[in-house]
C-alpha cells in the first residue's frame, strides 16, 4: 500500500498555547494546500481524515473524505486553550518526566492516543487499500509513522511532520519504506 500522511494547515493559535482537540480555524487557505499537495497523490486512493477542521477542510478540498475520530490529536484536558506559562513549570516537567504516559487533567497520555491510532492502523492494513491519504496531526501522524518503520515509541516525536506537507509511506508485508518526508 501506498501510505501518505498529511499534516494540516497551519492553524490559527498564538504561539505557546496548548492545542489538541480544539477546534482551531486556519492560517492556510485548504484549497491552495489541496491545489499544491494534488499532483504528488495517486489518482486513486482511499481518503482519511480527522474530523477536527482544520484537518478535514484540506481532505474535503483533497476529495471524498471518510472522517475517523481515532485520527484526532491528543485530548489535553484541562489545559486545552491554555498558554504553557499558564499551566505551569510543575505540570510541564511531570510530563517531560514520563513523556508517553503522562496524561494532563482530563485528557489522554500519548500512548493511549497512539493505541486509539493503531486500531485505526490495523483496520486500514486489513482493507490492504492499494493507495490511502491521511490527513490528520502531528501527533496520530507519529504514531503510525513510528509503528509502521518500526520506531520505539520514546523516538516517535523526531518525526516532525510540517503543517500542510505530505509523507509517503510504501507499507508491504516484509515491512516499510520511507519514500519521502514532509513534501
Amino acid at each position: 500500500m501506498e501510505l501518505y500522511l498529511i499534516r494540516h494547515p497551519r492553524p490559527a493559535v498564538a504561539p505557546g498555547t496548548c492545542y489538541g482537540q480544539t477546534d482551531l480555524g486556519l492560517v492556510e487557505c485548504p484549497d491552495a494546500v489541496a491545489a499544491r499537495l494534488r499532483p504528488m497523490l495517486p489518482e486513486r486512493h482511499v481518503l482519511y481524515s480527522s474530523p477536527l477542521s482544520r484537518a478535514r477542510l484540506l481532505a474535503e478540498a483533497l476529495g471524498e473524505v471518510r472522517s475517523d475520530p481515532r485520527l484526532m490529536e491528543i485530548h489535553f484536558g484541562e489545559w486545552e486553550g491554555r498558554s504553557y506559562e499558564d499551566i505551569g513549570q510543575v505540570a510541564l516537567d511531570a510530563w517531560v518526566a514520563a513523556p508517553l504516559d503522562f496524561a494532563p487533567p482530563g485528557g489522554e497520555s500519548p500512548r493511549r492516543m497512539a493505541e486509539r491510532v493503531h486500531a485505526f492502523l490495523a483496520e486500514l492494513q486489513a482493507e490492504r487499500p492499494e493507495a490511502a491519504v491521511i490527513v490528520a496531526h502531528g501527533g496520530p501522524l507519529r504514531a503510525i509513522a513510528g509503528r509502521l518503520l518500526g520506531l520505539p515509541p520514546e523516538h516517535w516525536l523526531g518525526l516532525d511532520f510540517a503543517c500542510g506537507e505530505a509523507t509517503r509511506l510504501d507499507v508491504h508485508d516484509w515491512g516499510t519504506v520511507l519514500r519521502w518526508f514532509n513534501r
